[in-house]
C-alpha cells in the first residue's frame, strides 16, 4: 500500500516538474487570427498589414489563417474600441499608426493604448512632402514661397482630421506664414489619388502611399520631415533614391515627425501569447518580403518589445498631447 502511494506521488510529482518545463511560448492561435487596421484601405498601415498577411500565408508561419479587418470609422476609433472591448481575446491583433495617440485626444473616445496590452514596435514610417510633377516646384522653399502667394488658397490633402496629417499641416503653417486649406480623406492611398488628379496642391504621404505615383512620373517628394536623410540608395525614380530627398530642416521648415507602426493585443493577454507574436514579428522580419516593404517604403526599421516600447509609447503620448494642445486639436471636456 505504501509502495503504491509513494509511485502515486512521484507520478504527480512528475507530471507537475513537466508543466513546469514547458515553455512560456508553447501557446499559439487554434482558430483564426484577425489583425484589425483602424485606418482604411490604400493607406500605410493597410499595406503594411496586408503585406504581413501575405508573407505568413506564403511561409506557413502561423498554423491558424490571418484575416485583415479594416475598422477606419471615427478616425480609426472604431478599430481600437473593438480591440479593447474584446478581453482575453489572444486571436485579435490591432496595427496602430499615430491614431492611437490623436483619435482619444481628439475626440474624446473612452480610449487610451494603456487599454490594450503592447507586443512590438515594427517600424517607424517617414512623413514626405509631396507635389504634382507637373507642377514647378523643385524645393520646398519653392512650395511655400508660392504657397505664401497664394493667400491661403492652397489645398493640403491629408488623411483625417485632427491626426498626424493635419498635424504637420498646423507646424508648417505656423513656421512658415503659409496658409492652407486642409482636405481629410479616409486613407493614404485616397490622399496620394486626389494629388496625382491635382484635387489638391500638396499632401505629406507617407513613402509607401505615394512610391508608386512617383515611379509613375505623377508625383515629387520635395523633402522628409525627419533629422536626417533617408538611408536608402536605390534609385527609385527621376535618378532620385529615398537617400537623395534632403530633409526639410535644410529646407527652411524645422519639423520632425515619425510615426509608429506598432502591434498591440487585447487586454489581458498573457506573457506566453504576447510572446508568440512576438516571435511570429521577428519571423516575418526575416523574409525578404518584409525587406523589400521596408526599402520601398523607406522604413525606419526601429524594431522594440517590452518595456522599452512601453516608454516609447507613454513618451509619444506625451508628445502628441503637447503637438494637438499647440494646434487647438484637443477634446473640449
Amino acid at each position: 500500500m505504501m509502495k503504491s502511494i509513494t509511485k502515486g506521488v512521484l507520478g504527480a510529482a512528475a507530471v507537475v516538474c513537466a508543466a513546469q518545463l514547458t515553455p512560456a511560448q508553447a501557446w499559439e492561435p487554434t482558430r483564426p487570427v484577425e489583425f484589425i487596421i483602424p485606418a482604411g484601405p490604400g493607406g500605410g498601415a493597410d499595406i503594411m498589414a496586408r503585406t504581413v498577411q501575405g508573407i505568413v500565408t506564403k511561409h506557413s508561419l502561423m498554423k491558424q489563417p490571418m484575416v485583415v479587418i479594416n475598422k477606419a470609422g471615427g478616425a480609426g476609433g472604431e478599430g481600437f474600441l473593438d480591440v479593447k472591448n474584446s478581453r482575453n481575446n489572444p486571436h485579435k491583433i490591432v496595427i496602430t499608426l499615430s491614431n492611437l495617440f490623436t483619435t482619444p485626444l481628439a475626440t474624446g473616445i473612452p480610449f487610451s493604448w494603456k487599454d490594450l496590452t503592447p507586443v512590438a514596435m515594427l517600424a517607424l514610417d517617414e512623413f514626405v512632402l509631396w507635389v504634382n510633377a507637373e507642377k514647378p516646384y523643385k524645393t520646398a522653399k519653392d512650395y511655400i514661397e508660392a504657397a505664401k502667394k497664394a493667400n491661403g488658397t492652397y489645398k493640403m490633402g491629408g488623411t483625417g482630421s485632427k491626426q498626424e496629417d493635419q498635424i504637420i499641416t498646423e507646424a508648417i503653417q505656423k513656421q512658415s506664414g503659409a496658409k492652407f486649406i486642409y482636405i481629410p480623406q479616409r486613407g493614404g492611398g485616397a490622399v496620394a489619388v486626389q494629388l496625382v488628379g491635382n484635387h489638391v496642391d500638396s499632401t505629406v504621404n507617407n513613402p509607401n502611399e505615394a512610391v508608386a505615383h512617383w515611379r509613375a512620373g505623377k508625383l515629387r517628394p520635395l523633402c522628409v520631415f525627419d533629422a536626417k536623410p533617408m538611408p536608402y540608395k536605390d534609385v527609385i525614380a527621376e535618378g532620385k533614391s529615398w537617400g537623395d530627398i534632403p530633409v526639410c530642416k535644410a529646407q527652411g521648415l524645422d519639423i520632425e515627425y515619425l510615426m509608429l507602426r506598432g502591434i498591440f493585443m487585447t487586454p489581458g493577454a498573457n506573457k506566453a501569447q504576447v510572446d508568440y507574436y512576438i516571435g511570429l514579428f521577428q519571423k516575418v522580419r526575416q523574409t525578404d518580403e518584409w525587406k523589400k516593404l521596408m526599402a520601398d517604403g523607406a522604413f525606419n526599421q526601429t524594431f522594440m518589445t517590452g518595456p522599452d516600447y512601453v516608454k516609447w509609447v507613454a513618451t509619444e503620448e506625451k508628445r502628441h498631447h503637447d503637438l494637438m494642445k499647440d494646434a487647438g486639436f484637443l477634446a473640449t471636456k
